[in-house]
């Protein structure tokens, strides 16, 4: 297993252009994966990276080597996959990626029983409201709330997630309640941004009385974690836009208070993104349709005044 071993870190390392990267994808240290690396190079006779103090490069050997590792790697996890089939023992790491708020709130607890049932299968959870790219960093699935994208990856719908706007009742006796979508992009009033690297401005997706529209929207405070954004609207700070799933109790215990009823914000999907390899992984799609049965009724929850 130790030559395998070799080839799975030198794949990391190529596709994600650094050692440290790749050892930390592989929970691995960074001088463990950089002897993977050597003891590939002295096996083959080659040097499978150009190294300076600021790059690393696969060299003209590292890239062909590259392309047959791959299709050495995906010949073993495809016979794997088979054998998984026939003994009914399905086994394996999945690293599993979702947004913080959907994450902490729901996945993460789901993930004991999805142990118990299949002992074999272990999880790394990673959570992050940014946007992953899937290939580069390794993920076997990621589940998101948003609207469909086009994309080579594969796409499950679990469920329609309905949004809100809501603030604090604090900050509603501060500002008064907005009446028009304007008002969130005159400055008006404020709202509270979830902030994605490479966004240029904050849209809103709400429905108006001629169809959906984005409204852009304004405000001093934003993150890229959308939990502090949740903090701030309690401490009356501003307006968040939210799935109903995450401010349910808020709502219903009068934290946070709806505002704009007239003009919702367009509810979006919960889905999972996967590679079209990783679906005839048995797994990943127990994993899947594991958390699919358990999430819908979760997530589908809406805001009810009474």
């Amino acid at each position: 297993m130790a030559y395998l071993d070799n080839i799975r870190t030198f794949i990391r390392v190529h596709e994600l252009g650094s050692m440290s990267a790749a050892a930390r994808d592989q929970r691995i240290s960074a001088a463990v994966a950089s002897a993977r690396i050597a003891q590939l190079e002295e096996h083959l006779n080659v040097r499978l990276f150009q190294r300076t103090t600021r790059s690393l490069t696969a060299t003209e050997q590292g890239a062909i080597f590259y392309r047959g590792a791959c299709r050495i790697v995906q010949a073993i996890d495809e016979a794997e996959a088979e054998i998984t089939q026939v003994t009914n023992q399905p086994r394996g790491t999945l690293l599993v990626a979702a947004p913080l708020g959907l994450g902490r709130r729901l996945l993460a607890p789901l993930i004991p029983e999805f142990k118990r049932k299949y002992p074999l299968i272990n999880i790394r959870l990673r959570l992050s409201d940014r946007k992953l790219d899937l290939s580069a960093e390794g993920i076997d699935v990621e589940f998101f709330l948003g609207l469909p994208e086009d994309s080579a990856l594969r796409m499950r719908k679990i469920a329609d997630c309905p949004r809100i706007l809501c603030a604090a009742p604090d900050y509603v006796a501060r500002r008064g309640l907005p009446r028009l979508a304007a008002e969130l992009t005159d400055g008006t009033h404020d709202c509270l941004n979830l902030r994605y690297p490479g966004v240029p401005e904050f849209q809103w997706l709400l429905s108006g009385p001629d169809g959906p529209r984005r409204v852009p929207v304004t405000g001093p405070l934003e993150s890229d974690d959308g939990e502090v954004l949740t903090d701030w609207a309690l401490e009356g700070q501003g307006i968040i836009m939210k799935p109903v799933f995450e401010v349910a109790d808020h709502l219903a215990e009068g934290r946070l208070v709806p505002v704009l009823e007239t003009e919702p914000p367009v509810q979006v999907q919960l889905a999972c993104l996967y590679t079209h390899l990783k679906h005839q992984d048995p797994k990943t799609r127990l994993f899947i349709e594991f958390m699919a049965e358990r999430l819908r009724p979760l997530v589908s929850v809406r805001y009810d005044p009474r």
